[in-house]
């Protein structure tokens, strides 16, 4: 597991800390179900019978507590130095062929099939297009195989006799020329284009704004200060998180402060809520937090913080940020902070691809 550890170190907290599936609620099959296309049963070591897609055994989240909650895992990707991750199980996007779909902070987004970044203009319509002549020396539109049929919000304009351009909800689509590399966002520079998404994600809060930076746009507070988001995967055979409050803080105060939660709070103060701010929904939250031990703490607790969480977990900006666009605390900790350590929550990465 590429563990950077030798064997033979213990666990911290072992003595409380939870099993798999204690935090892993296998997902069992009723003893007379029956297996249908890619949903399969599997047989556990105590003989109970669990339903697995895609040849994977399936589990649910304690940290989801509420139907529609995916506070357990998550479909982005952070590179092969990640620890293992939980994916929450779908159904796959309704896209033709031809195109492809990655998670960002921003939303679902959409690109080819070879992973080249999707544009929509917005002087185009379903049936018409402002971009002709000179525009398409450096916009391609996106060009339907024959056999290609209209479905759902999926249409299709005939741009000329006999070639016909692939339309989502209302938008032509284009890829740019000048992209240097996959999932580029760099179109989006040039007035009146944008990237294609088939879901946004939920707003991040009123108080943050996106913050120019030399590697690309990070999210900040107001006052510029770039806003970071903790990642952890123990080095064990289970692989579990440890990136939650109600998770071991062991780790996160042995990376941020060696031990000492006053010197984290120093070198990584959380982003605390202004007192007028509210929760933004389901995945921007205020949470209260005991910052001497780094756990979830009750309502107007003595000593207690009112911070904001993204996706459960406290977000931070760095001490050693002085001027807005700092990103000096991007890829901190263990595997550039992937494994045990902070990112910069980056809206648009042109440059390091998720490293920071």
């Amino acid at each position: 597991l590429m563990s950077p550890y030798p064997p033979g170190i213990k666990l911290p907290e072992l003595d409380k800390r939870k099993s798999c599936t204690d935090l892993w609620h296998p997902v069992f099959a009723a003893a007379d179900a029956e297996e249908v296309g890619e949903w399969t049963i599997v047989e556990r070591r105590d003989g109970a019978l669990q339903w697995a897609y895609e040849e994977q055994p399936l589990y649910t989240s304690i940290k989801d507590s509420q139907p529609g909650d995916a506070v357990g895992g998550t479909r982005r990707s952070f590179g092969g130095d990640s620890p293992a991750k939980r994916v929450p199980v779908g159904p796959p996007s309704l896209h033709p062929p031809g195109f492809s779909i990655r998670s960002t902070f921003n939303g679902r987004m959409l690109a080819t099939d070879r992973s080249a970044s999707v544009y929509s203009f917005d002087g185009d319509t379903a049936t018409s297009t402002a971009c002709e002549g000179a525009c398409l020396t450096n916009w391609e539109p996106v060009v339907a195989p024959s056999l290609a049929r209209e479905q759902g919000e999926w249409s299709l304009f005939e741009r000329s006799p006999g070639v016909r351009q692939w339309v989502f909800r209302g938008k032509p689509l284009y890829t740019y020329a000048l992209d240097a590399g996959t999932w580029s966002q760099t179109g989006t520079d040039i007035p009146g284009w944008n990237n294609v998404y088939t879901q946004l994600a939920e707003p991040y809060p009123a108080s943050f704004k996106s913050q120019p930076t030399m590697v690309g746009n990070a999210l900040a507070t107001a006052e510029g200060k770039s806003i970071y988001v903790y990642n952890c995967g123990e080095d064990s055979q289970d692989q579990l998180g440890c990136d939650h409050p109600d998770d071991t803080q062991v780790y996160r105060l042995a990376m941020c402060g060696a031990g000492d939660p006053e010197r984290c709070q120093e070198h990584w103060p959380y982003v605390i809520a202004g007192a007028d701010e509210e929760s933004t929904g389901r995945i921007w939250r205020i949470v209260w937090i005991d910052p001497m031990t780094g756990r979830f703490a009750e309502p107007n607790q003595e000593g207690a913080l009112r911070v904001w969480a993204y996706r459960d977990r406290p977000v931070y900006t760095f001490g050693g940020d002085t001027r807005p666009g700092d990103l000096h605390g991007g890829g901190t900790g263990e595997w550039r902070g992937q494994r045990n350590g902070l990112k910069a929550i980056m809206l648009r990465d042109d440059f390091f691809r998720g490293h920071l």
